[in-house]
């Protein structure tokens, strides 16, 4: 324990203390949920000094692990939020964030990933690549983020590293091999093969601190020779030296595939895959070995900023990751989070140099903030420091803004940085305190809540005279409620799902409304011409507005209010009451009045040309059919989800009856020895409850997955019924507007 102690004081030192830009690597660490993420992270701040000793995620002392700090955390055993620490590996300063499995925290994977250099991807050599798995390779993608791959709990009953390794090929489309195999599987689990070096690594007692090499053992030689010989394959299809020799029948030697396998990685050509088992303690310390080798330094990432002003709005400007500190600052907020040392922001620093006292610039909002402190984070933890360079993470403390939002010195106000991805809410509950004493404290934490988590949002609905939250699935909502209980003292009655049901077109509509109420003085006059056309499918969830307008029959003082307008009606549709998104508003023509135009005419135009096309037909017509669509135009969608059930074999019958009862559409079946996965893709509203049907099913031993994967038109029988519920809370609203006016 002394040592140990030692240890973490000496990486605690380092840890602080300058670096240059080849002596930085800011990673994540993701995964589907149960994969073993926080597990690993815990193993590699032990290896590096940075923790004195190692604890379970559902460890018997009770005290859980490091990253995982919140309550809620340590009680359900999973990853709520994103947390950060930093620590040290053969002199190099490793900025590492643990992120959530679960689906309904995505954002959290999101906001991460936009701000780091490398990750990586965690895969249990059980489960393989699971639904969560595509979702962050997306992500990956997205930002263009380089990883390693780590197969983990090689120990698992079931596990099989090769059928891994099948699957990030043909599922996730990458090129990949082994850079180790291991030495058994599950309880015959003994080290590791090193398939660069050809050496045997065992991992001794206590807790796989010393690393002794040996000879590969004589049954697995054959195996490494191919494994070997696989690996130089794969990584000369992806690098033109390696390329090149490997035609020449050159034999590369070590540092050769070394310096190949990193120059691929980077260009997102080849993905390392490596092995282990984190809770055996094996493997880890060649996983942090691979992440110096491999992942990218920041300069060897290019960063953009967009160029805001009027002459060169939109230009792109590279950024500059010298650690000199002689460049002007920019640097990306990706988190918020209100916590025991006030309101932090979590800051990523692209250019130049921050330090205590420095002024900084909000390009969003232009507001001036002045920096007070400054400090690294270590999970709940937070060491003070003086000054930041291109490449580091900090937090800084009282800072208004949102997540995404770009922070400049004085010099450079004209830019920003490109924000990031927010997903849209997929489902919603209404929310309320059980008493009124707690307002005020609900109040506040909404508000808190709100800020940190862009895709946890709140509404007062007027009709049902209900607070409505909306997140990304039952469990996200579920957590919020109980934070309000426990954060602030708020207990809180939650009601029945909803599905967040959209409205959209079909196809392209054109309108030419007249908005006109002349009766003597100034009166209302605005006419709007133009288009109505649907959007592609990945922009089902959002609305754009187009000025295609040329001349001065609408003067361009109108279109906001034009814009205004088109957006106000889109709020409520005519067909079921829910939003109407995935719409293109072309704005082409139109008329105004040299006295009677104002913005408010304008508006009021623009809400009419969109309602206009909704009563082309009846508004509920008997049958949800293609006349429907021949002649209004409109549908209404819903979103689908991708389900990954896992259950044994003998169930297998019993839970494909279960999935078709759910109107699933089958897109994959897989299967071990004992076990099956099916993978498919289910409306979210029939998704309520089946937790309870598996367990039921499969006597308590299947267990599914879910993520949104898209919207899709809604079934007949959905539209129907959706269709007489919106008539009869209008029918109910006019009647109990009759009573009052009576």
């Amino acid at each position: 324990m002394i040592q140990r102690t030692c240890a973490a004081f000496y990486a605690k030192k380092i840890s602080t203390e300058f670096k240059d830009v080849d002596h930085i690597r800011n990673i994540g660490i993701s995964a589907h949920i149960d994969s073993g993420k926080t597990t690993l992270t815990e193993r590699i701040l032990f290896y590096t000094g940075r923790v004195d000793e190692m604890h379970e995620v559902r460890g018997k002392d009770g005290v859980g692990a490091t990253m995982d700090f919140m309550e809620l955390e340590r009680q359900r055993g999973i990853t709520i939020q994103s947390a950060a620490t930093y620590t040290v590996w053969k002199d190099c300063n490793i900025n590492i964030i643990d992120t959530p499995g679960h689906v309904d925290f995505t954002v959290e994977v999101e906001r991460a990933l936009r701000v780091l250099d490398g990750a990586v991807l965690v895969l249990c050599a059980v489960g393989g690549v699971q639904s969560q798995t595509f979702t962050v390779n997306r992500q990956m993608a997205r930002y263009h983020v380089p990883c390693v791959a780590f197969v983990n709990k090689l120990d698992r009953m079931g596990a099989n590293h090769t059928r891994v390794l099948k699957q990030m090929r043909s599922k996730l489309g990458h090129n990949t091999a082994f850079l180790q195999i291991p030495i058994g599987l599950e309880a015959n689990n003994k080290g590791i093969i090193d398939l660069i070096h050809m050496k045997a690594l065992y991992f001794e007692e206590p807790y796989g601190l010393t690393i002794r090499e040996d000879e590969i053992p004589q049954d697995l030689r054959a195996e490494s020779e191919d494994r070997r010989q696989e690996l130089i394959e794969c990584v000369a299809n992806a690098d033109e030296t390696l390329g090149e020799m490997f035609l020449e029948e050159k034999t590369p030697n070590e540092d050769d595939i070394k310096a190949a396998i990193r120059r691929a990685t980077l260009k997102r050509l080849f993905t390392p895959m490596l092995v282990g088992s984190a809770l055996k303690n094996k493997g880890v310390q060649p996983l942090l070995d691979a992440v110096l080798d491999y992942l990218p330094k920041p300069n060897e990432v290019e960063n953009y900023a967009l160029n805001e002003s009027e002459e060169e709005k939109g230009k792109k400007v590279l950024l500059d990751s010298s650690r000199t500190g002689d460049k002007s600052f920019v640097g990306l907020a990706f988190k918020l989070e209100a916590g025991r040392f006030g309101q932090l922001t979590y800051i990523r620093v692209y250019q130049g140099k921050l330090s205590r006292g420095d002024m900084i610039y909000n390009t969003r909002t232009g507001k001036r903030v002045k920096i007070s402190r400054l400090a690294r984070m270590h999970a709940q933890n937070m060491e003070e420091i003086q000054d930041t360079y291109a490449g580091d993470i900090c937090a800084l403390f009282g800072v208004d803004c949102a997540s995404g939002d770009t922070f400049v010195s004085k010099g450079n106000t004209n830019i920003s940085m490109e924000s990031i991805y927010i997903p849209e809410p997929v489902i919603s509950m209404s929310i309320k305190p059980v008493d009124n004493k707690s307002l005020d404290n609900f109040s506040k934490g909404i508000q808190r809540f709100t800020r940190e988590d862009p895709t946890f949002r709140i509404q007062y609905d007027p009709e049902s005279k209900e607070s409505i939250v909306s997140g990304m699935g039952e469990l996200h909502l579920d957590i919020y409620a109980q934070r309000l209980e426990r954060e602030y003292s708020a207990k809180c009655i939650l009601g029945r799902p909803k599905v967040a049901f959209r409205e959209t077109i079909v196809k392209r509509c054109e309108f030419n409304h007249l908005h006109k109420k002349q009766s003597g003085g100034q009166g209302q006059y605005g006419r709007v011409i133009g288009v109505l056309e649907p959007l592609p499918p990945e922009k089902f969830t959002v609305n754009e507005f187009e000025d295609a307008t040329t001349g001065t029959n609408i003067p361009k003082q109108f279109v906001p209010a034009i814009e205004k307008g088109f957006r106000i009606a889109c709020e409520k549709g005519s067909l079921i009451g829910h939003k109407v998104t995935g719409v293109r508003f072309i704005l082409e023509d139109g008329a105004h009045h040299a006295v009677d135009s104002s913005d408010y005419s304008f508006q009021l135009a623009a809400e009419g040309a969109v309602k206009q096309d909704y009563f082309v037909y009846p508004s509920f017509p008997a049958r949800y059919d293609t006349a429907v669509f021949e002649i209004g135009e409109w549908q209404v969608i819903e979103p689908v989800m991708l389900v990954e059930v896992t259950s044994p074999i003998e169930y297998q019958g019993a839970v494909l009856a279960g999935l078709n009862k759910r109107h699933a559409i089958i897109t994959g079946q897989d299967s071990t020895e004992n076990f099956f996965t099916i993978t498919c893709e289910v409306p979210l509203n029939e998704m309520f409850g089946y937790a309870t049907d598996l367990r039921s099913s499969t006597q308590g031993k299947g267990e599914f997955t879910m993520e949104y994967s898209q919207y899709c038109p809604v079934l007949p029988e959905t539209y129907e019924e959706l269709a007489r519920i919106y008539e009869q809370q209008k029918s109910n609203a006019d009647s109990e507007r009759k009573r009052k006016k009576n």
